[in-house]
């Protein structure tokens, strides 16, 4: 559990920095940051795709995993914990400054949720922490995050900063069941996975972060457990 407590520290960090200088940027910087990390978003998810040894493995895993990501609703209770928390937590400043645009709390829990949350190195990283108490990959992760949130809370507000509780709670769960995992995820599952998560980075860059075009991301979260699955089931034949 170390590794995730570095993790939601570095999120907190570097968010809270990102938060202090947010005022002082200026609304066209601003969106460039957002741009410059949708890029970078669109092209990591392309070079994790690129890792896949059977597409359609990654195929039918998002068409089955968004059936039943829209029948539980997943991305609507994201949605509404964010809402809570940003009743619970944020003091709306409507009576004093009726003027000033509230920053988008629900999107910013959102977005870095998904971002954090999303990608190999959270589930290897996780899987070493908990084996054998090799930190190093979540260190890195540490970082990158970090630097993400920072650009982030700058224009999407304080929501960023609670996604560490997803983080706490995502990571936590893996490490803790990391010599179950270990024994069942094989490389070809791996793979899958991996190219699964690539697809699900370019939805983000492509529907939050350069608002191509809205797309229902967390629906497809279910993806990330059938890709492997799928693989498991196909080598039994």
């Amino acid at each position: 559990m170390i590794g995730t407590f570095i993790n939601v520290a570095a999120i907190l960090l570097g968010g809270s920095i990102g938060l202090l200088i947010g005022g002082r940027l200026s609304e066209r910087l601003k969106a460039s940051v957002i741009a410059g990390m949708g890029l970078f978003t669109a092209v990591t998810g392309i070079k994790m795709f690129l890792e896949t040894q059977n597409s359609l493995v990654v195929l039918g895993s998002l068409v089955i995993g968004a059936l039943l990501g829209e029948w539980w609703k997943i991305e609507d209770g994201l949605q509404q914990l964010g809402e809570k928390l940003e009743k619970r937590f944020v003091r709306s400043n409507s009576e004093s400054e009726p003027s000033s645009p509230q920053p988008d709390f629900v999107g910013g829990f959102m977005i870095a949720s998904l971002l954090f949350c999303i990608g190999p190195i959270a589930i290897l990283g996780s899987i070493q922490a908990g084996l054998n108490g090799d930190y190093n990959l979540l260190v890195i992760k540490s970082v990158l995050d970090g630097f993400a949130a920072l650009a982030f809370a700058s224009t999407l507000g304080v929501g960023v900063l609670f996604s560490s509780v997803m983080i706490l709670l995502y990571q936590g769960s893996i490490t803790l069941l990391a010599a179950q995992l270990n024994v069942i995820v094989t490389q070809p599952m791996q793979a899958e996975l991996t190219a699964t998560g690539g697809v699900l980075l370019i939805g983000i860059a492509i529907s939050s972060l350069l608002e191509i075009k809205k797309i229902r991301v967390g629906n497809f979260l279910p993806a990330l457990v059938l890709a492997p699955l799928i693989v498991w089931i196909v080598s039994l034949f």
